[in-house]
């Protein structure tokens, strides 16, 4: 195939760069993303099966191809990502767009084949178990245990709305967390909100005897956590039900592999729970229980507390849970459980729900978990754009411009709803503009004449750039106030 890349005169050198085999054209215009199509008729290329022109362009080319008599299609965004698009251009592995540039293509490309491989992967896998037809276990992908911390004081909206966003986030199933204090009529009426607000399993975590019993016959579908201090009042019943049960160690110095014994006369269905401890109170001693638990009952499913870790560590929790998943990959984890009780925690539930896919399709490949088509890469990048060189010439930005205040009023602007508001306080009442992104809102604020200066234009980008940034990364915004500390910045 010859193909022949298009691009402006300040891009020259980092596509002629990256461009391998491929003719470069120049056009003449500074900025690539201004490349016209009477630019490229007047330069008249001919002889090539594909054009590619910059990814950042929105003109439509059509004209152009059917008079140069080849393909035109966009390239990537990026020159640095022209060698890989040309790459899988070369092995017949993508077929470029009009209007999608190449990079954003191929990206979602890779991620709905990696999605795809995944699911074939599940549908052919071997478990020793199944609740409610989901896979526990054996070759099986990890599945996401979302837990509901103190379900029973939940009101029955907030506890089915509570249910959905865990359902909406990737969860497999969820866990109704039970207060010490609950009643039994309480967790039956907890469970008979859950059933009406999913078709996922649901499971509930107590200890207490009398409360095991009520979610037995509200009909859990998974019973957390049974030891030697219940399993004599509870265990038949359990069995009876054929309701699967986590074990765990304990009362004081009992062990699991005695629980699991006791559990196992009884004819219970188990899932062993070997304790994963925080950080720095016996995590690797923890992870070591696993390791042997495993290479001595390699057909009990494991059962993996995530959020132990996640929640006790004052750190961004996309790359934990990420390692943690990995880790629990590695012991031969079945369920990985996390809440998303703090705010530090939010989004856990995806990032384990998405880190579980990631580490089966690596298994899989008996490589690390990189170059997947999935990836939990949210404020850092696989690679860097090639930095510009500076104008010879330039001006130092000006300090301490005083604004004036605009004639047609200020903005409040906040996030409420999962959508970013930006509220004209004018005499004659307050107009609000909502939605998701800081472009949409900046233009329908100026084409409604809500914005008569170019200074508080300018403003009001840069706030509702920060808002949307901030709704993206589930972060608190307060106008006027920078996203980050600055000590951090």
């Amino acid at each position: 195939m010859k193909i022949l890349l298009v691009t402006g005169r300040m891009a020259e050198a980092q596509v002629s760069a990256f461009a391998g085999e491929a003719d470069v054209l120049v056009a003449d215009v500074d900025v690539a993303a201004f490349i016209t199509p009477d630019l490229l008729l007047c330069a008249a290329p001919r002889g090539y099966d594909l054009i590619l022109i910059p990814g950042a362009i929105t003109a439509d080319f059509r004209e152009a191809e059917r008079a140069l008599g080849g393909k035109i299609r966009l390239g990537p965004k990026h020159a640095a990502d022209l060698g890989i698009v040309l790459h899988h251009l070369a092995k017949g592995e993508i077929e470029l767009s009009r209007t999608i540039p190449a990079c954003l293509l191929m990206e979602g490309k890779m991620r709905g084949e990696a999605l795809d491989q995944v699911e074939r992967l599940e549908a052919g896998a071997g478990s020793p178990q199944r609740i409610r037809g989901i896979k526990i276990g054996g070759s099986s992908r990890m599945k996401v245990l979302a837990e509901i911390v103190d379900a029973t004081r939940y009101c029955s909206r907030a506890l089915a709305e509570k249910i959905r966003y865990y359902e909406e986030q990737g969860a497999d199933m969820i866990d109704l967390g039970i207060p010490l204090d609950a009643r039994p009529d309480q967790v039956i009426a907890a469970l008979q909100t859950a059933k009406k607000a999913t078709n996922l399993p649901l499971s509930i975590d107590t200890i207490r005897p009398e409360l095991i019993l009520a979610g037995l016959e509200a009909g859990a579908d998974l019973l957390l956590s049974l030891n030697a201090g219940n399993l004599p009042l509870v265990g038949y019943a359990v069995a009876g039900a054929n309701v699967p049960a986590v074990i765990i160690p304990g009362p004081g110095s009992i062990s699991l592999e005695e629980n699991l014994l006791m559990a196992g006369e009884k004819g219970i269905s188990m899932i062993a729970d070997p304790v994963l401890d925080p950080p720095l109170q016996g995590l690797a001693t923890s992870l070591q229980r696993y390791l042997l638990f495993r290479r001595d009952h390699p057909d009990i499913p494991l059962f993996f507390g995530a959020g132990n870790v996640a929640e006790l560590m004052d750190a961004d929790t996309a790359g934990v849970n990420a390692l943690l998943a990995a880790l629990g990959a590695e012991t031969g984890a079945s369920i990985l459980f996390t809440p998303e009780f703090s705010a530090k925690a939010a989004g856990s539930v995806h990032e384990l729900a998405l880190a579980s896919r990631m580490m089966m399709l690596a298994q899989k490949r008996h490589a690390p978990p990189k170059d997947l088509g999935l990836d939990l890469l949210i404020l850092k990048e696989k690679r860097c754009l090639p930095e510009e060189a500076m104008p010879e010439t330039f001006l130092d930005a000006k300090e301490g411009h005083k604004y004036e205040p605009d004639g047609r009023g200020s903005f409040r602007i906040f996030l409420s709803g999962g959508r970013i508001l930006a509220q004209n306080l004018a005499q004659n009442g307050p107009i609000a503009v909502a939605g998701r992104n800081a472009r949409d809102i900046l233009n329908t604020l100026i084409e409604k004449g809500l914005v008569s200066r170019l200074d508080h234009a300018g403003y009001l980008g840069r706030e509702l750039e920060k808002a949307e940034i901030a709704l993206r990364l589930k972060r608190n915004y307060v106008q006027d106030e920078l996203l980050w500390p600055s000590e951090k910045s």
